[in-house]
């Protein structure tokens, strides 16, 4: 018996050491790929590798749930690339976990309310170049065919109430989960309507430009006006030749479509995770005053300050704290000088630009019914290790 028992410790002290070998990390620079990146190390952007090895074994050791990836771009360099292996999503699986799979820089990531962001940049794009007047212009304007419900307040409904959260159409995408069909994100498909038709007949529970309230549908009726205003081009066509190319984009796909045929413009996107830092360096470009200029100044600070009373909310299922909203970015206030702000998507999906730092960061992760905790990463590990 007490051998038995001897034997048994052994065992367990020896997975035990084999677990802390298989978490040990040793840090190496992004690989230089024909992708537009240039790469660098962690020492040419003064950057602390003893935390970000840190931060590395953690998430393999599981304390942050499942992360998929974690990029780090700092001062024009592509500096930290790290994939980890985990889930692929299945929206009918349990905890919406599908194949197991070993995450790599090409495969293409459900990017979920990232879509958002993407979305309104898209809308930026729109009125730069001069297919839509104005966000303050009524939705109307551009949805002659749904004139039958500008009625009942729906008429001072404006573009920017669409892209700030505050159109006051009624929506509940975080009072049930993403199975049931109390949400709305989901009723939305079996409804029989048009996504406009669902998003746009619902009743207005404030007026419009008072209140936040997270909507999926606010972005469905945009996905419209980009559609009426441009003269047809779909979501997907548009995207593809005024942001996703011009960024050197390839590898992106609209893989949620409604019944009636439309993209999901609220969450539909796969991405790969270098890309979704593209987007983030554009952003951060336009603040400083580099780079290709697609939006206007004004657009970029109205994604990176909150917008009216967009203050202090509290994101289900994120570890972020309180922040704030903008043109569908999410804002942080992490210091008293530093402010960020992200696209935010389900499950641990971000693009996070740090002006202060002149840096992004991207996550990629498969928390769909755990709590994402890489703001931990974000504020103790990796801004730390920027100084």
């Amino acid at each position: 018996m007490k051998k038995a028992i001897l034997i048994l410790s052994m065992l367990v002290l020896f997975v035990g050491c084999q677990s802390q070998i298989s978490s040990r990390y040793t840090y190496q620079p992004p690989g230089q790929i024909n992708d537009g990146f240039v790469t660098g190390s962690l020492d040419e952007v003064n950057m602390d590798k003893r935390l970000i090895k840190r931060a590395v074994e953690r998430i393999r050791d599981g304390r942050h749930g499942e992360v998929h990836s974690m990029l780090i771009y700092r001062d024009g360099k592509l500096v930290v690339e790290e994939y980890f292996p985990g889930h692929q999503y299945q929206w009918d699986a349990p905890k919406h976990y599908g194949e197991w799979v070993n995450w790599d820089r090409n495969m293409a990531h459900c990017v979920h309310s990232v879509t958002k962001s993407i979305t309104s940049l898209c809308i930026g794009i729109a009125v730069e170049k001069g297919f839509i007047d104005s966000v303050q212009q009524s939705i109307f304007d551009y949805l002659p065919e749904y004139d039958f419900l500008e009625t009942a307040g729906r008429e001072y409904i404006t573009i920017e109430h669409l892209l700030t959260m505050t159109s006051g159409l009624a929506w509940d995408e975080w009072g049930a989960p993403l199975t049931s069909i109390k949400n709305d994100q989901i009723a939305i498909y079996f409804s029989g309507m048009t996504p406009v038709e669902y998003s746009l007949g619902a009743s207005l529970f404030a007026p419009p430009g008072a209140h936040f309230n997270y909507s999926g549908g606010n972005m469905e009726i945009l996905n419209a006006i980009l559609k009426n205003a441009t003269g047809g081009m779909t979501l997907e066509e548009f995207s593809a030749e005024y942001l996703f190319r011009p960024l050197n984009i390839e590898t992106f796909d609209w893989w949620l479509k409604y019944q009636t045929g439309e993209a999901h413009a609220a969450g539909g996107v796969k991405m790969i995770p270098r890309d979704m830092v593209k987007i983030g360096v554009a952003m951060l470009e336009h603040l400083n005053g580099k780079g290709r200029k697609m939006l206007s100044d004004e657009w970029i600070s109205n994604c990176a300050e909150p917008y009216g009373g967009n203050h202090s909310i509290k994101v289900p299922g994120e570890d972020l704290g309180r922040v704030g909203y903008g043109y569908t970015w999410w804002t942080k206030q992490y210091s008293a000088t530093g402010l960020m702000f992200s696209a935010l998507g389900w499950g641990g999906q971000k693009i996070v630009v740090i002006p202060e730092f002149n840096a992004v960061v991207v996550f990629t992760g498969g928390n769909y019914t755990s709590k994402v905790k890489q703001y931990r990463i974000l504020k103790n590990y990796i801004l730390a290790a920027m100084g």
